[in-house]
């Protein structure tokens, strides 16, 4: 295999690209798949499985996500690039965040996601919000058990912090 970045970049691509045809073919779910890189192995794959798992976060970088932990035995998937075939969505592009992905790497953009189907614009638009401002009715209710539990956690001394 080659060493240049961009080729390699393309090579992980395509197959990310090949498993959301793939697995769109066999009606798994939606055209998306994922590819999760590091040191210049494949450590997981993903592709969207909402339909098929009956899962809504099951989408292909999640799947990846969550495969690539378990093969790697931890939370973190530092020094990983996670290829997808397309632009992720917000809860995607979290997960990749929370799992400290190093880069990330897409082909298709969330637009020409749109433009068949799959419009994150609403989502987009919803973060930002105060969660009291945003179309889904939400209640703040403020606990002081809910509190409590948080002091335990800062005062946990064999927490696995993350």
């Amino acid at each position: 295999m080659t060493h240049d970045p961009a080729a390699l970049d393309r090579h992980f691509l395509r197959r990310a690209v090949a498993l959301s045809k793939e697995r769109m073919e066999a009606n798994l779910g939606g055209p998306f798949g994922a590819v999760i890189v590091r040191d210049g192995q494949i450590i997981a794959e993903g592709w969207n499985e909402v339909t098929s798992a009956l899962d809504p976060t099951a989408h292909a970088e999640v799947t990846a996500i969550r495969r690539a932990c378990q093969a790697v035995g931890q939370f973190s998937l530092e020094g990983a690039t996670l290829y997808s075939s397309c632009e992720p969505c917000p809860m995607c592009l979290a997960a990749t965040y929370w799992a400290r992905i190093g880069r990330l790497v897409y082909a298709n953009t969330r637009d020409e996601a749109a433009s068949i189907g799959f419009d994150d614009a609403f989502l987009y638009g919803e973060m930002p919000k105060d969660p009291l401002k945003r179309a889904l009715p939400t209640a703040h209710v403020a606990l002081e058990e809910a509190r409590a539990v948080f002091e335990l956690w800062r005062n946990k001394a064999d927490k696995i912090a993350y």
